[in-house]
């Protein structure tokens, strides 16, 4: 391959081994876990827009995190699966470069919306007898909007700077997917002012979102400590638990892969993280939303009765 990023045609994806056999077992575990994504956020959608008991802010908002969640998991897993049975391992060069832009998009778009649920969930618990007037469906509607719309801008800044460097080196990807750390090993001219748009987006998508999503918090408690019964914070809190499990797997797998140096990067220790925040956590959103809630629990008893009569 020659310097000039022009040139390439096309990435090598290594994926996780080069064995056959746990090829084949890797496709099936895949497989299942792509499946069950499919089925669970497309089931929580479905649910959230035909019951009406689900029609307030905090289920729109976590319908929109299942819609997120589908297209999010959806970048990467045919490819991950037509890798483990098929013996081209190759991505395009604009495959590679709509993989990277779409997951980019989708992943800060969640970043965003998931502080957009910290907010609902603040306003839910401060003011609860005038929780409706506080989060009227026009402000839920611009926060999704919001949401979108900064995550695709900052995923263009990311990908317009990423794919204008230069693959000097070999074009083999040590991961399954086409994501920073991995490109920026096969660049050779990822100069500070690379690292320092780096810097900007984690900043800007990731540690403002985490900042603000703590601060929400501590409101959250301050709020919840002014409750007097025991029983009544402990709703409280419960009311908030989904959430807090989905930003603490969700940004801890992220500012994990992302936070740290260059220097220190080990892509076969960050493939398996990498791999449980694009294939895994998509799957456990809806579980995690739908398990200890007896609403949603309730809406599925209701379709599956409709579905069998």
């Amino acid at each position: 391959m020659e310097g000039n990023n022009h040139t390439v045609t096309e990435f090598i994806l290594l994926g996780f081994t080069t064995d056959p056999v746990m090829q084949l077992v890797l496709f099936g575990v895949f497989l299942g876990v792509y499946s069950l994504t499919l089925l669970g956020n497309t089931t929580l959608i479905v649910l959230i827009y035909n019951d009406a008991r689900l029609h307030t802010p905090m289920y729109f908002f976590i319908g929109n995190l299942s819609f997120l969640d589908l297209w999010y998991s959806s970048v990467y897993t045919p490819k991950i699966l037509m890798t483990c049975i098929s013996e081209d391992k190759s991505i395009s060069f604009a495959g590679c470069l709509c993989q990277f832009f779409f997951s980019a998009g989708l992943a800060y778009s969640e970043c965003y919306l998931l502080v957009s649920m910290a907010y609902d969930r603040y306003m839910a618990i401060s003011n609860p007898l005038l929780y409706s007037q506080a989060m009227p469906k026009r402000l839920c509607t611009c926060l999704v909007i919001y949401s979108y719309t900064g995550g695709f801008v900052n995923a263009i800044i990311l990908t317009s700077n990423t794919f204008t460097l230069d693959f000097c080196g070999d074009n083999v990807i040590d991961d399954f997917f086409c994501d920073v750390p991995p490109l920026v090993k096969l660049a050779c001219d990822a100069e500070d002012s690379y690292q320092a748009v780096l810097y900007f987006l984690l900043a800007s998508n990731v540690i403002a979102p985490t900042m603000l999503i703590l601060a929400s918090y501590l409101f959250i408690i301050s709020a919840v400590l002014r409750i007097r019964s025991t029983q009544g914070r402990l709703k409280a809190f419960s009311t908030c638990s989904s959430h807090m499990i989905s930003v603490t797997l969700y940004y801890g797998s992220i500012l994990y892969i992302y936070s740290r140096p260059s220097s220190s990067y080990s892509l076969e220790r960050d493939k398996m993280v990498s791999t449980f925040y694009t294939v895994v956590f998509p799957m456990l959103n809806p579980m995690i939303y739908s398990l200890r809630n007896k609403d949603v629990k309730e809406a599925l008893r209701k379709l599956f009765k409709w579905a069998t009569t």
